[in-house]
This record gives C-alpha cells, sequence and structure tokens, in this order.
C-alpha cells in the first residue's frame, strides 16, 4: 500500500514537471495608471479619475493612494487589479484608515471599500501613454 501511495505522487509530480511549460501562468503586467470610479452616495455623483501610482487622489472625505496595478496581458481572461490604500481625513480628526487591499476589476464586491458615503471601485490599468490622448482627472458627473 506505501509502495502504491509513494508511485501515485511519483507519477503526479513527474505529469506536472512534464506539462508546466505547456500551461504558461498568467502574468499580469504592471501598469503606470489606475482607472477608478467612485460614487459619492449622498449627492448620487459618480466620478471616473486616472490615478497615478504612488500618488494620492482626494474624494470627498477620503484620500486614495494607488500602489500598484497590474492588467492580465489580451490573450488571458481580462482581469485588472489595483493595490489600493484609502483613509478618511476630516479636519479636526485624525485620519482613519479604510482599506489596504486588492481591488478587482472583474469582482468588485470580492474585496470593496466599506463606507456609508462612499464607493470606489477599480475598472481598468493603463499606462500614462495611452490615457494622456484622454482627458486626465475627473469626468463630469452623470
Amino acid at each position: 500500500m506505501r509502495n502504491t501511495k509513494r508511485l501515485s505522487r511519483l507519477l503526479v509530480a513527474t505529469l506536472a514537471l512534464l506539462v508546466a511549460p505547456w500551461c504558461g501562468a498568467a502574468r499580469a503586467e504592471p501598469y503606470d495608471t489606475v482607472v477608478l470610479q467612485a460614487l459619492d452616495k449622498v449627492t448620487a455623483r459618480v466620478s471616473t479619475v486616472d490615478v497615478e501610482v504612488g500618488t494620492t487622489f482626494r474624494f470627498g472625505t477620503l484620500e486614495i493612494v494607488a500602489r500598484t496595478c497590474d492588467k492580465r496581458p489580451p490573450e488571458e481572461p481580462p482581469e485588472s487589479a489595483a493595490f489600493l490604500d484609502i483613509s478618511e481625513v476630516r479636519p479636526g480628526e485624525a485620519m482613519t484608515d479604510l482599506f489596504h487591499g486588492w481591488m478587482f476589476a472583474s469582482s468588485p464586491a470580492l474585496s470593496a471599500l466599506e463606507h456609508p458615503v462612499y464607493d470606489v471601485w477599480v475598472l481598468d490599468c493603463r499606462n500614462k501613454a495611452s490615457t494622456s490622448a484622454q482627458s486626465p482627472g475627473v469626468s463630469p458627473p452623470q
């Protein structure tokens, strides 16, 4: 019995090593701009913003810092993900950390900002060269 288990494990490991070069894991490519959409639930204002990685963007009382943005190559299933730090800054009060982590464009509810007034989610990742043709900053309210 023991030899059969050992042989099974060896067979599985060998097959994994033989098949691995053809599987080609999906590697996300880093981008320098995160495309976010933000909602103010009180005013119903929706804004689409381009935030450069490493910069801080203010939306209402929120401070959003994009740490990184990765996107799968076109031949893979679409997915954009950004690592964000979101804090709330109110006048006369200490800054409150609200969210630190990855947000995924394909599954916004998977890892979401939980706030009574604001929603923030990732739409896409772009490089600065591709966003320079578009108007940077906040889009007009819808």
